[in-house]
């Protein structure tokens, strides 16, 4: 038990120290005064860090969806019924979700797995549309007692793992996704677990809840919370007493990601409960995590600076999806055409001590 955790965490390793002076040198000689285009110029340097290439490797797109249900729907949380996620995946699997949509836009694969769906379709996983990586049928009722035991929290931060492995030969960026009905529940209450606050400023009204809904949801987090008393110091706790099986499995693939060396970028409010997840795990992952948006949900920015990170993007999304990852992955190409087709100072016979430079 835990092997595959335990060796994915001991296998990510610092960014490559050498790639990087390699892409900062280049950035700085490029046809622009120093450094002026700012962020773009940081992920430069961090991708190179990352995959250890100059330029790194960013053609091979995919974006994973992973897919769960949560028994706290039974409090009245969530605007939809639970049936929904499955409806959902079936949209998703026939490319008609925003995900796909904006996916296409930007060459990414989108990939379907199943962490924990209470109801699947079977043809989809038959057909091979859904990956199987199902968990459980459906996380238990967080405001009754824990989630889920220790030993599926496991399993699922180790699906997702295998998920990344899996995909690692092929990809060279990984991006996070999800769906789930109710899923803002047990990610608000990981989020106020992990920054030691109270869950009435970070609680948002997800899919749509009215005010009263969301004072609603806000007490039942604050009692999910009080009966399961989850460890903020221990992520495999905080997982299986508040958590669920698709953000168990968001949180893997970025520790897989970063053991395989692959950039990860990170979704809205639901994967970055993942990525806070993953970094109580490995802390070295928030080099390879990068945030694509900020999400209109009240707690994401406090998530993100407990990150120590700055989303890519702020568009006042709040769909999930995936879809903030393949709005993101316009940011990392401008990035990378940056590093590889402008003009040196050398190239294009330019002084560089000239005032404009």
């Amino acid at each position: 038990m835990m092997e595959l955790l335990e060796q994915t965490v001991a296998a990510v390793r610092p960014l490559d120290e050498a790639a990087m002076r390699e892409a900062e040198a280049r950035v700085r000689n490029l046809t622009m005064p120093d450094w002026a285009l700012g962020r773009l110029c940081d992920l430069a340097v961090q991708l190179s860090g990352i995959s250890g290439i100059v330029p790194a490797p960013i053609a091979r797109r995919v974006i994973v969806v992973m897919a769960g249900d949560h028994g706290v729907v039974a409090e009245g949380v969530a605007r939809h019924k639970q049936e929904v996620t499955q409806q959902m995946v079936a949209n998703m699997t026939n490319g008609g979700a925003g995900v796909n949509v904006l996916g296409r836009m930007n060459g990414a694969t989108v990939l379907l797995a199943d962490l924990g769906i209470a109801a699947r379709d079977e043809s989809l996983v038959t057909g091979g549309k859904l990956l199987d990586y199902s968990v459980g049928k459906g996380t238990a009722n967080l405001a009754k007692g824990p989630a889920m035991s220790r030993e599926d929290a496991v399993r699922s931060l180790e699906n997702g793992i295998r998920i990344a492995g899996s995909l690692a030969g092929d990809y060279d960026v990984f991006g996070t996704g999800e769906m789930g009905i109710g899923n803002t529940t047990p990610a608000t209450a990981i989020a106020a677990c992990l920054l030691k606050t109270s869950p009435d400023a970070l609680t948002g009204p997800g899919a749509g809840l009215t005010p009263e809904a969301v004072h609603h949801k806000i007490g039942v987090i604050k009692t999910a919370l009080a009966v399961n008393q989850p460890d903020p110091n221990d992520a495999i706790d905080v997982l299986a007493k508040v958590g669920g099986y698709e953000i168990g499995g968001i949180a893997g693939l970025i520790l897989g990601a970063a053991a395989a060396r692959k950039p990860v970028l990170v979704d809205g409010f639901i994967s970055t409960a993942g990525a806070m997840l993953a970094r109580v795990l490995c802390p070295e992952t928030v080099n390879y995590a990068i945030l694509a948006h900020g999400s209109a949900e009240p707690g994401h920015y406090v998530m993100c600076d407990w990150l120590g990170q700055k989303p890519l993007l702020d568009l006042g999304m709040r769909l999930g999806e995936g879809t903030g990852v393949a709005m993101g992955l316009n940011i990392i190409e401008a990035s990378h055409r940056m590093l590889t087709e402008m003009a040196t100072f050398d190239s294009a016979g330019v002084d560089a001590r000239h005032p404009g430079a």
